[in-house]
């Protein structure tokens, strides 16, 4: 009997110099996409999910991240006594159960799968989710409770995917797939970051996880690979070494890189045009920029 994916780990430790100079003094999963952090995102996908315990891998710095998830009695209070019930109701999807959070330290930035890894002691031999907060997509149903529905009947390790231009094949890890069966497939190997030309196909892999306990032990024996970092990619191709048992999930919905500027901009559009409140007067702005470029042209 397969056990259920109850824990998930956020690797937060990143210094998100991308967004210098607002990442100075705050992290870059508290930036706001519309009205929420991405760190928001993050953590009502995986709720959706059904995850019930949440590690956070951070750095120094990360304060405000832990404060967000706090308790804020005195806010709350005035709220209340303003009859701002809306409000109050959006702030209390911030709080977090004592004891449902747990933060870990990552002391070296030495990669995705060190980061993963930090987390060992907190995990018992079970499954676990991992969600990148950069990655926002956009799906009616979550990604991730798209990935638990398709986990709960295949089992082994399962890695959400994407088809992405050949030209941009090498900013990511690929799958080689073994066996295409529509929203699924199997998988022979994983390629991080293939140089141009040699990616053997066009899926490449994004920021959900979820993943067998036997990851951590792989994760243990890795030395540093592609950049000089400890992949997680490298844990999962151990994994399909050993057993067979990994799946590339095709998930339904858009995915916004939200670590880059450019993805974040396009996030905040797609966002706040599907928003009732805003869409009317958003799209009427919008229509009149690319009337008044257009003119200019």
């Amino acid at each position: 009997m397969k056990r259920k994916v109850t824990k998930a780990i956020f690797p937060v430790a990143g210094l998100g110099t991308r967004f210098l100079p607002a990442t100075k003094s705050i992290p870059k999963e508290i930036m706001t996409l519309v009205d929420r952090p991405l760190i928001q995102y993050a953590i009502d996908e995986a709720r959706a999910a059904g995850i019930r315990e949440f590690i956070f891998v951070t750095s120094r710095g990360k304060s405000a991240l832990e404060d967000y998830f706090d308790q804020a009695p005195e806010l709350e209070n005035s709220l209340r006594k303003k009859g701002k019930d809306d409000l109050l109701a959006a702030l209390k999807t911030t709080n977090m159960e004592s004891g449902a959070i747990a933060y870990i330290r990552q002391h070296k930035a030495l990669g995705l799968g060190h980061a993963v890894w930090c987390a060992r002691r907190l995990l018992s031999n079970e499954p676990f989710a991992v969600i990148l907060p950069d990655d926002v997509i956009a799906a009616e149903t979550p990604c991730l409770q798209q990935m638990v529905e398709a986990y709960e009947e295949l089992g082994g390790n399962m890695v959400a995917a994407m088809e992405v231009p050949d030209d941009k094949t090498h900013a990511y890890g690929i799958l080689d797939v073994k066996e295409d069966m529509g929203s699924v497939v199997s998988v022979n190997a994983m390629v991080e970051k293939p140089e141009a030309g040699t990616a053997p196909s066009n899926l490449a892999v994004i920021g959900r996880y979820i993943l067998r306990p036997d990851v951590m032990g792989h994760l243990n024996r890795i030395k540093t690979g592609a950049g000089g970092e400890i992949q997680l990619t490298d844990a999962i191709a151990r994994e399909i070494e050993d057993g067979d048992n990994v799946y590339g999930f095709r998930f339904r919905g858009q995915r916004f890189d939200c670590g880059s500027k450019a993805g974040f901009l396009q996030a905040t559009v797609a966002f706040g045009l599907a928003r009732e409140d805003l869409r009317d007067e958003f799209t009427e702005y919008l229509t009149d920029v690319i009337s008044a470029r257009t003119a200019a042209q």
